[in-house]
């Protein structure tokens, strides 16, 4: 048995990089995974298909995370399916690099629109089911819920030309904390994981590394691996984590140091 056997997690984003790696270590510990996407069915078929192949009860569910009509409607197939939720990982984003200057207020809502409006509606639809499901036994051993949101060092270092990418996280970092408290006796947790220099492959609007995010300029010599991502999230989202709540947790090699 896995330490996540009866769970039921919702992971946006999850068609690759990070998100499909978080996917796939959740299964792999026991929970049933809806893997979310915005536009590509066959990514996040795949990852489903990964994870019932080797046992797991999974399916891959497109809904845009900034549409409150698409989520609620996961959120209903999701309930119906599998018959509840216990873990929301809200790992879906846009990268974008963009002088400030040159950057449109369309843009700057763009970014918003995903990384942080989409974590509001996420957890609005879906945290009444994680109250039902963790009831008064919440906050004991393993049982109640767990909110994760994967912000970024990016926020954190000052970044250039990423300044929507930064107040989005700076934002989900805020929502994370005051979700920490307000669902605290309901046995919910709610943290934060912000990466650093990840291996992943980057999709042409993210545009080029920055430089401070680069192996030469970590402390650690190397980028970290997605399923070194995936490891802290299954530990908040896990019996072990339910002690850890309303924290940004940093996975960067020593990029940057708290």
């Amino acid at each position: 048995m896995g330490s996540l056997d009866g769970k039921i997690a919702v992971v946006t984003g999850a068609g690759k990089n990070i998100g499909r790696e978080i996917a796939l270590t959740l299964a792999r510990d026991g929970a049933a995974v809806v893997v979310n996407g915005r536009g590509d069915q066959s990514a996040v078929d795949a990852v489903a298909g990964e994870i019932r192949d080797f046992g797991g009860r999974a399916f891959g569910h497109l809904a845009d995370v900034s549409d409150e009509a698409a989520v609620a409607a996961m959120v209903g197939r999701t309930v119906e399916t599998f018959g509840g939720i216990d873990i929301v990982v809200s790992n879906a984003g846009l990268r974008r690099q963009t002088p400030f200057l040159e950057m449109g207020f369309a843009e700057w809502r763009e970014i918003l629109s995903v990384a942080l409006d989409g974590a509001f509606i996420l957890t609005r639809a879906c945290v009444p089911h994680m109250i039902a499901r963790s009831g008064q036994g919440g906050q004991q051993g393993g049982a109640g819920g767990a909110i994760v949101g994967l912000s970024g060092v990016s926020t954190h270092v000052g970044t250039p030309e990423r300044c929507h990418v930064s107040a989005s996280k700076s934002g989900l970092e805020g929502l994370m904390r005051a979700l920490a408290v307000e669902l605290g006796p309901h046995g919910i947790t709610a943290n934060c994981v912000a990466p650093g220099a990840i291996d992943t492959v980057r999709g042409a609007a993210a545009g080029q590394l920055p430089s401070t995010l680069r192996a030469a300029g970590v402390p650690a010599g190397r980028k970290g691996t997605v399923g070194e991502i995936a490891a802290m999230v299954h530990h908040l989202v896990g019996p072990q984590g339910r002690f850890i709540t309303g924290q940004t947790i940093h996975v960067n090699g020593g990029a940057f140091l708290t």
